[in-house]
């Protein structure tokens, strides 16, 4: 770990975060232990599981995109908004792709889970701004969570469930 601070200033599930850092800190030990969110996951620690997937906003505005919090210095998020896992519901209001992934049995040890959830989450983003034809839609979920590595090999339910979260919304397919 270096030595030098770093000023940064960002959003964490929209609360404001001012802090001075390491410049080589990762984003998952900043979330989990300067703010106590323990649900992004560390698994490969190389940004290949995609375990620790969460959404970042370059800018006001901006779409989401994935980001791998075991991979990304905290030094390197300015201006940015980041979302977690923390960030999309909770056990009390569960997200309709968390209530999905627990309704399919999507997973198994729910090691991997968080990062299925943001991805899945992006790609809903991704398809209200630019709906996809149902034909295209296997292709679609491919694409947002096809990277991504299940231990547990619980691959045909997440995209099951992800299927059915985004026929549950309307508009975000077309014919």
């Amino acid at each position: 770990m270096s030595d030098a601070l770093v000023p940064v200033k960002f959003h964490v599930n929209g609360r404001a975060v001012d802090t001075r850092v390491p410049d080589d800190l990762p984003l998952i030990d900043f979330l989990q232990e300067a703010l106590g969110l323990s649900g992004t996951r560390l698994c490969c620690g190389i940004g290949v599981c995609k375990a620790c997937t969460v959404a970042a906003r370059r800018a006001p505005g901006s779409q989401a995109q994935p980001m791998l919090a075991c991979s990304t210095p905290v030094a390197l998020l300015q201006g940015q908004s980041i979302t977690t896992v923390e960030g999309t519901g909770s056990m009390e209001r569960p997200s309709a792709v968390q209530r999905a992934f627990l309704e399919h049995f999507a997973f198994q040890c729910g090691y991997c889970t968080p990062g299925f959830v943001m991805a899945t989450e992006m790609l809903l983003a991704r398809l209200r701004v630019q709906p996809v034809k149902r034909a295209q839609l296997d292709a679609a979920i491919e694409d947002a969570v096809g990277q991504h590595i299940c231990r547990c090999t619980g691959y045909a339910r997440y995209h099951q469930a992800i299927r059915a979260v985004v026929l549950a919304e309307k508009g975000l397919v077309t014919a």
